[in-house]
């Protein structure tokens, strides 16, 4: 009987080997994806008493917490447009794998890869609830609650060694609590330059692979396993502080900040035309950069000469030293009348190599024309030294001097004196001012002042909190250490009497800002009950 049992197990063996083969050859070569199926949505009072006590995670963001506001009209717009966004989604998933499926296809006997179907489903994301934050800085801080519970229908086809393998995704769930800011906020459509996504917390993605109708992610340990990999890996590049930019605007479009300075010594003119009756001509120079609208610099008036010699210097702040130009132009000055124009000439600053002083000796055009033939008269010659001196970089302070919500630290670096000596340039950037209120009008407007220099704002008509958003720069020989800024907020009437009204005004230590590199601050104005301005001041040296 042993012997016997023996030789009919090895029978069963061999036969129940071979009929498995054949099963599974067929599932393998016959087997199709099944269809997603629609979810059925059954209204609360169908739940009984143990399923909704299920459903309690399940709740708003905005019903627990009361930071969180109910955006309704944002779900209603994305199941409006999902339809939309699922077929523009799909189509840039393909035409982004195409390139990366073609790189393996001839190696490892694969024949080709291509989705037979590609769809996100009918349910778009839902969110639970949207936090915004109020910053001192210049960006929109979100924080949305983000769930989606999707009903995807995406099968890939591999066909290896003429075998058809299909690869479905069901089920997929995403529960994630991202961190959005939108920054920095610019006047050009759509108003921000750059999208920032970072994740508060490791996010939950829940999905089944089915391979050949088998679903593999019931294979024990392997479900877990995937799920540790795709939090490790998203949490390493998203979590934060780790972020995704997503730029918006090109940086020539954005507001664009200094980065250096411009020395310029206009040295002597050459030969120039002669201009007056007395055959002589009174000579000065203009000194501007493009793409800027600050006023013209200008030297003194050299009276009865042709070939005057100023030995004057000047300094402007650059920009972008790679789209902009100095422009010298010369002019006659006259007692009565317009001034006569000599000549011009532009020098492009991406000539110049930082740090190094080159002489320019530059012959004297009417204009930019090239094609102008009065260009080919003799206009004579302008002699100027260059110098382009870009700011040191300050990154660490400046990261060090906010927090992630604009409030400005307090405390001075162990900087020494002698690291803080030198050159630099200080700038006053006024946003707007809240609750302010005069006794007769209120049409707000800033005032600067700064070493006996006055600068202000523009006026905003009937407005207690207006919005100003300029930028004043000072360029300074030595950090001011020992100096202090003040800033009014007056109003000014129509009626000769009381015609100016002061709003209040605050008094600023720029030691602080000089040793901090940057304080971005909410001031409170003395003299007023409750009034406050939106301060950001910063030093940068040359």
């Amino acid at each position: 009987m042993g012997i016997l049992s023996t030789f009919l197990g090895f029978i069963g063996f061999g036969i129940g080997s071979l009929v498995g083969l054949l099963v599974g050859f067929y599932l393998f070569i016959y087997s199709e994806p099944e269809e997603v199926k629609d979810p059925i949505i059954r209204p609360l009072h169908e739940l009984d008493s143990s399923t909704l006590q299920g459903l309690l995670p399940e709740i708003p963001m905005w019903v627990k917490f009361s930071d969180y506001e109910r955006v309704d009209w944002l779900n209603k717009f994305l199941v409006d447009v999902w339809p939309y966004l699922d077929k523009a989604i799909c189509s840039t998933i393909r035409s982004m794998a195409k390139p990366i499926f073609a790189e393996y296809i001839g190696k490892n006997h694969i024949e080709d890869i291509e989705f037979d179907k590609l769809s996100l489903g009918n349910l778009p994301p839902i969110i639970y609830g949207l936090k915004v934050y109020e910053t001192n800085e210049n960006e929109l801080v979100m924080e949305p609650a983000f769930r989606w519970a999707g009903n995807p229908n995406i099968i890939l086809v591999l066909k290896l060694l003429s075998l058809r393998i299909t690869v479905q995704l069901v089920d997929l769930q995403v529960f994630a609590a991202p961190r959005v800011t939108l920054k920095p906020l610019v006047p050009t459509f759509p108003c921000f330059a750059s999208i920032l996504v970072s994740l508060l917390e490791k996010p939950h993605v829940d999905f089944g692979i089915k391979v050949l109708g088998g679903d593999i992610m019931a294979i024990p340990g392997l479900y877990w396993f995937v799920q540790e990999i795709i939090k490790k890996q998203v949490a390493g590049l998203y979590l934060w502080p780790q972020t995704l930019e997503i730029p918006v605007l090109d940086a020539s479009i954005v507001a664009k900040k200094p980065v250096g300075i411009l020395h310029v010594k206009v040295i002597r003119a050459l030969k120039l035309l002669k201009m007056d009756i007395l055959g002589s001509s009174d000579p000065y120079v203009k000194l501007t950069l493009t793409e800027d609208r600050l006023p013209a610099k200008q030297t003194s008036i050299k009276m009865n000469k042709l070939n005057p010699e100023w030995n004057e210097k000047f300094k402007l702040l650059v920009k972008d030293p790679q789209t902009q130009a100095l422009e010298l132009q010369l002019y006659d000055w006259d007692k009565v009348g317009r001034h006569d124009k000599l000549g011009m000439q532009l020098v492009p600053l991406k000539v110049l190599t930082p740090g190094v002083t080159k002489e320019f000796v530059l012959d004297l055009v009417k204009n930019t024309n090239i094609n102008d033939p009065q260009n080919k008269k003799h206009r004579g010659q302008i002699v100027v030294e260059l110098a382009f001196v870009p700011f040191k970089s300050e990154s660490s302070k400046l990261n060090g001097s906010s927090n992630g919500f604009g409030k400005s630290e307090s405390g001075r670096s162990s900087e020494s004196d002698e690291s803080l000596s030198g050159a630099g340039v200080l700038s006053v950037l006024i946003q707007g001012a809240e609750d302010v209120e005069g006794e007769h009008h209120n049409n707000p407007y800033a005032l600067l002042c700064f070493r006996g220099e006055e600068k202000k704002t523009k006026m905003i008509k009937k407005s207690r909190n207006p919005l100003w958003n300029e930028d004043f720069q000072f360029m300074l020989d030595e950090p001011p250490l020992n100096d202090k800024i003040l800033i009014e907020v007056k109003s000014k009437g129509r009626a000769l009497i009381r015609a100016k009204e002061s709003l209040g005004y605050v008094v600023i230590n720029l030691a602080d800002v000089v040793h901090n590199g940057r304080i971005n601050h909410k001031y409170h104005l003395i003299d007023s009950q409750n009034g406050r301005i939106h301060v950001e001041l910063s030093w940068t040296k040359a």
